[in-house]
């Protein structure tokens, strides 16, 4: 199985967002399995310059799968963005669709065909399957929820567990690959894990001090691994 295919596992991957080159290489070194290329100073879907992006791409070399944020939906190019982050190497391009119609969809999953995956803001409310199904229809190869806001509020205090087990369900019904993130901590890992999400991504809650906007703290992620690991281990017993 590709490490772009969903896992449909007991067991998450991490996902753990990054500003540039240098906090890329802490993420892998600690054992993150996806690194996400975003700007923490631009919100919770702000998109990195493409130099950038290419430069985190080139450092890791392959080691690990790759994303990056396209931009946060509210402006009228999103393909021409998703086309723009592609031509990168980045194996995964994340952009928000929340009110996007279905032929806009469609037009942004055909630039960059299989790796294209649609991120849903929790404070908009998540409606069973409708949103898997739209994005599976228009061609997207996953589907994400996460917070808008970034003032500590965490997406399982937004959002019941059944509310995130539905959608979670959905995107495997739908072959989608699938993720929750949003201001999660280490302490979130043992509620959200036995959902079984392919991905559970992190920012803040692996940076010094809990700030998203300081740098990423390797010993942090290395804890969130263990503790996706343990709780994987503690599940199948």
């Amino acid at each position: 199985m590709s490490d772009l295919e969903p896992t449909f596992s007991t067991r998450p991957r991490l996902l753990v967002s990054v500003r540039g080159p240098d906090e890329a290489l802490t993420a892998l070194r600690a054992g993150a399995d996806l690194i996400d290329a975003k700007d923490p100073e631009r919100g919770a879907l702000g998109a990195l310059p493409t130099e950038t992006v290419r430069a985190i791409v080139a450092g890791l070399d392959g080691r690990a799968v790759t994303s990056a944020v396209a931009g946060d939906g509210t402006g009228t190019a999103i393909a021409a963005a998703i086309a723009a982050m592609a031509a990168t190497g980045v194996e995964l391009i994340k952009i928000a669709v929340g009110a996007a119609d279905d032929a806009t969809l469609a037009e942004a999953a055909a630039r960059a065909p299989g790796r294209v995956i649609g991120v849903l803001f929790a404070e908009d409310g998540v409606s069973g399957a409708s949103f898997p199904a739209r994005l599976a229809a228009a061609g997207f190869v996953g589907a994400m929820i996460d917070t808008r806001g970034k003032s500590g509020t965490a997406l399982p205090s937004l959002l019941t567990t059944p509310q995130l087990a539905a959608f979670l369900a959905a995107c495997r019904t739908q072959g989608l690959m699938s993720g929750l993130a949003g201001s999660l901590g280490l302490a979130d890992i043992p509620e959200l894990a036995p959902l079984r999400p392919d991905y559970l991504g992190f920012r803040g809650g692996l940076c010094l001090n809990g700030d998203r906007r300081q740098a990423l703290d390797g010993a942090r992620v290395a804890r969130a691994v263990t503790a996706i690991r343990n709780d994987a281990r503690a599940d199948a017993a």
